[in-house]
């Protein structure tokens, strides 16, 4: 195989590290808008920086519900391995880094004991060759370590047989690579063939709605500065007046003046206060957009409104967010597996084919918790489906919909057929039912007065759970009355 070398992953990685860096500021609400004002100076626009965290919360609102349960079908231990590595903190720095930057890294190693070792890097520290077909790396390329000023102090280089570490100031050395396969594997939101690193949650377009609404906030604080006392005028005052304190004019509620020596008083009026109604319609417009673009909703965002959504309304309001989150852990679920696998062929120090490792699958919690309608819904719904097919929801397919670790032993109840001997005898439900002797007199009155035949008698004494035989003798026992004409 032919390298591409470490100074070309050094240029790519350079290349793409301003834009992550960023996107992390956004996160981080660290971003600075530097777009010119028409109308503000700037000097006067800095005074009332506004900063939104709009981006954080489109971020967290997918990453909080992105939880990930454990390995199914695992063959190879892979969730102990996970659990050496504090998976909670691991999980959560995967999820939140990959949504973040559109993909990040996991690093792979050995501590002293031989067990795998798993280092999440962030996007802006690494970068590699990647494999179209298995999302793995070809070669690859990270910093492992930077100063206080942000240089890197140790840098790394992967390909399938070694890993080179460079330190700075010192001497190259590498390590032996026993899995074939290089030690830093991806995790990668969306990935598509346009972008196989994948996309970030934080999109161009949702920056654009964040930047709109910051300087509609600004421009509405800097509004309400200026009017926060009404502006006031004097029309006709005398040359000869002393000039007037324009602060104590402004602040001040009561303005005396004295006629000047032609006897004219001067007019005093008060400018019209500016209206914060257009302010607030178009920040409700770059709620709109940003909350379509994410997937959210104006109440995320913290732009309630006065009539409060039911229950049902608010679920389907998330249903733009609830598939991005299906999306979401498809992608990373696959990026998951790869780095299950690898560090499966690390600890045995054996490099296993793809192959046995495709019955393996990551299990991800339900992206909703399910409230008690939920669950009253879902209840009704699996015993109508397992009374159409016995046995076909079970405890785990429950689990999965609600989120609940109940009983996992537990089988679902299902009615037991009726069996052909049953239906020969005749002895189905009414088998089981109490048979009065009112009804049995009942029915051999109407025989004894001619009103009901034989074969029929003996139907309906079969269909109270007797014997045929015994209703034929019952029948023989009961003389029928002689009818007497009028």
């Amino acid at each position: 195989m032919e390298y591409k070398g470490k100074p070309y992953l050094q240029r790519k990685l350079d290349t793409f590290r301003r834009n992550v860096s960023t996107l992390y500021d956004y996160y981080s609400m660290k971003n600075n808008d530097s777009s010119a004002s028409i109308t503000m100076p700037a000097n006067i626009r800095d005074l009332y920086k506004c900063v939104l965290g709009w981006s954080a919360k489109s971020v967290d609102s997918l990453a909080d519900r992105l939880i990930v349960r454990e390995f199914e079908n695992d063959n190879f231990n892979a969730n102990e391995i996970f659990k050496y590595n504090n998976p909670d903190i691991f999980f959560d720095s995967v999820i939140l880094s990959t949504l973040i930057g559109a993909c990040c890294f996991v690093y792979l190693s050995k501590d002293e004991f031989g067990n795998p070792r798993l280092q999440v890097i962030e996007a802006s520290n690494a970068t590699g060759v990647i494999d179209p077909i298995t999302n793995l790396l070809t070669e690859g390329y990270a910093v492992l370590k930077r100063d206080d000023y942000n240089n890197p102090t140790l840098e790394a280089y992967f390909t399938e047989f070694e890993t080179v570490f460079y330190p700075k100031g010192g001497e190259p050395y590498s390590i032996e690579n026993p899995t074939g396969i290089p030690l830093l594997v991806p995790v990668i939101h969306r990935p598509d063939a346009s972008r196989p690193f994948g996309r970030s949650r934080i999109t161009r377009s949702g920056i654009g709605y964040q930047k709109m609404a910051q300087r509609t906030i600004e421009r509405a604080e800097i509004t309400a500065e200026f009017y926060s006392f009404p502006q006031k005028y004097v029309v006709g005052l005398s040359q000869e007046a002393e000039p007037m304190d324009k602060w104590k004019a402004t602040i001040s509620s009561m303005l005396s003046f004295t006629k000047d020596d032609d006897g004219d008083v001067p007019k005093v009026g008060q400018f019209t206060s500016a209206s914060m109604t257009p302010f607030v319609e178009q920040l409700k417009m770059a709620v709109c957009g940003f909350a379509g673009e994410c997937g959210l909703t104006s109440e995320d965002l913290g732009f309630g409104s006065d009539n409060p959504s039911s229950v049902e309304a608010i679920k389907a309001s998330h249903e733009n967010l609830r598939l991005a989150g299906k999306a979401a852990q498809r992608s990373i679920g696959s990026g998951l597996l790869n780095v299950a696998y690898v560090a499966a062929c690390l600890r045995d120090e054996f490099h296993y084919t793809r192959s046995q490792f495709v019955r393996t699958t990551v299990k991800w919690e339900p992206l909703f918790e399910a409230d008690a309608n939920t669950i009253t819904m879902i209840g009704d719904g699996v015993v109508k489906l397992n009374q159409a097919l016995p046995g076909y929801i079970n405890a785990e397919t429950i689990r999965d919909l609600t989120g609940i670790a109940g009983d996992m032993s537990a089988k679902p109840v299902v009615d037991v057929p009726q069996t052909a001997s049953d239906a020969e005898t005749g002895a189905d439900k009414q088998k089981n039912r109490i048979i009065s002797t009112y009804e049995i007199t009942s029915l051999l009155s109407n025989y004894q007065k001619g009103v009901l035949s034989k074969e029929n008698g003996i139907s309906l004494l079969v269909s109270t759970g007797i014997n045929p035989t015994e209703a034929e003798e019952m029948l023989n026992r009961t003389k029928v009355l002689e009818q007497v004409d009028e």
